[in-house]
């Protein structure tokens, strides 16, 4: 083996990554307190051509020095929106005919391993407080939580660690 050079890797161009066909999932930042999360989930969702990020609530927007940190870039290549309101964006999102779905230890949750992409579907996947999670008020406005699976004695994970899990899952349930 031979690690690959920067130039081996393939990467797009801002403009290409615009004009790539994106896999359907919008992510919606609910309430999202450190802007390195912030920088990463970009980033992440760079990686996974996700259609959008939209920020709400006390989440920082681009352009952001602590953002930049991590996002390396992403924030000038995947779309982004900020509402005031997580439930504005959410009935926008209801609208165009979007899934919700809340990232979000309740009952009934389906785990992420169990989930099944319906072809033709968009998602907007939805990423809460990094202690306090996603306010019940908007877990009433989803269309079903999805659970990652934990074996150890914290059953949490760092909000963009939990991104990265569940749009990787997504991704391929959609794209591979």
């Amino acid at each position: 083996m031979r690690k690959l050079k920067n130039s081996e890797l393939n990467r797009k161009s801002i403009q290409e990554y615009k004009q790539s066909e994106k896999t359907p999932i919008i992510v919606v930042m609910d309430n999202i307190r450190s802007l390195n999360n912030i920088g990463s989930i970009f980033r992440t969702g760079d990686a996974f051509l996700i259609e959008k990020v939209i920020l709400c609530g006390i989440s920082a927007t681009p352009p952001h020095r602590d953002i930049h940190k991590t996002a390396l870039g992403a924030t000038e290549s995947v779309d982004w929106d900020y509402y005031k309101d997580t439930k504005d964006a959410l009935t926008r999102l209801k609208a165009e005919g979007y899934t919700i779905i809340a990232v979000e230890q309740a009952v009934g949750s389906v785990l992420l391993n169990d989930f099944e992409h319906a072809h033709g579907s968009s998602y907007a996947i939805i990423f809460g407080h990094e202690v306090r999670g996603i306010s019940q008020d908007i877990v009433d406005m989803c269309d079903y939580c999805l659970e990652i699976p934990q074996f150890g004695t914290k059953h949490s994970f760092n909000v963009s660690v939990s991104a990265g899990i569940v749009l990787w899952e997504i991704f391929s349930k959609c794209k591979l």
